[in-house]
Parts: C-alpha cells; structure tokens; sequence
C-alpha cells in the first residue's frame, strides 16, 4: 500500500511540474549578461558596494573600480555610472502634540551604463523604493533596529533590480 502511495505522489509531482513547464513558468535562473568585465566606482562608504560586487561576480562578472589602463590584460567591456546612492529619511505622520508617529525611508539609486567609448546602453535611470515605519519613542533601540533592517531589506532589491537592468542588455 505505501508502494502505491509514494509511485502515485510521484506521478502527481511530475504532473505538476510538467503543467508549470507548460504554461511558460520556470525557476528563476542566474542572468546572463552581454559583458564579461565591468567598471564599477562605487564609493568605499556605499552600503551597496559589497552587495552588488558580490551579486557581479557570483555571476561571472569581473568588476573593477577603476577604468583598467589602455592595453591591459583585461579590458572593461563596460562602465557603471553611479549618479545617486542616497537614503532619506522624512517625517510623515505626527500626534497632535507634534511627535513624530511614522516616518518614510527612501532609498534612491539612479545610474547609467555605457561602453568605454561611451555608447549608451542604458540612459540615467533611477530605482526608488521607499517604507514606512511607525515610530515610538519607548521603543526608540528597536525601531533603530527595524530602520537598519528595512534598509537592507531596500538594498538587497535595489541589487536585484539592477542585475535585472543589466542582464536586459543584451549586446554591447
């Protein structure tokens, strides 16, 4: 009887995949980008730096933070323009007596991408997310800690948005 049970969950479990295949639905895959090398300056005292550096190279990207010198071993196929890495932070809900109840995190990140010569394969473009945070001052530490961790929560989709923008290039 459990011989039945397991053969007839199997069936079912390839059923199901085979009707996900069917409708176009596949697992999420690393991306494939149409460059090998990239410049990317990002300041040492970006949150984003080490995020975004490690994403790059776990996909096979070699990422400098310097254009190479002309006739180096390795060229750089193309240039992360950074124009933007800020976070904000405002003030959008009060009580009555004026302290704050709720305060609005914003990360904003706008770059362009282009090749060495300076063809454009991405104009200036700016991915925006914001959160809300509600605010006591008998819970100040904690929030602190919820601010820094919505923070990283943004960054880590910033990244993810932005491999995703530079994957859908796709020649140079």
């Amino acid at each position: 009887m459990a011989h039945h049970c397991s053969r007839r969950q199997g069936l079912m479990a390839i059923a199901a995949v085979a009707l996900l295949g069917g409708c176009g639905f596949k697992l999420r895959q690393a991306p494939t980008f149409a460059f090998r090398t990239l410049v990317a300056p990002l300041p040492d005292g970006s949150p984003l730096r080490r995020e975004l550096r490690t994403a790059l190279v776990g996909a096979g990207i070699q990422v400098f933070d310097a254009m190479p010198p002309p006739g180096a071993a390795t060229p750089a196929d193309a240039v992360l323009d950074v124009l933007a890495d800020q976070r904000e932070k405002s003030v959008v809900g009060s009580t009555a007596a004026g302290q704050v109840r709720e305060f609005q995190l914003r990360t904003r990140f706008r770059f362009r991408l282009s090749t060495p010569a300076g063809k454009v394969l991405i104009e200036d473009s700016e991915i925006l997310l914001q959160r809300d945070i509600s605010y006591s001052e008998t819970l100040a530490l904690s929030k602190a800690d919820e601010e820094a961790a919505l923070y990283r929560d943004m960054q880590t989709d910033i990244v993810q948005q932005l491999l995703r923008r530079l994957a859908a290039v796709r020649s140079l």
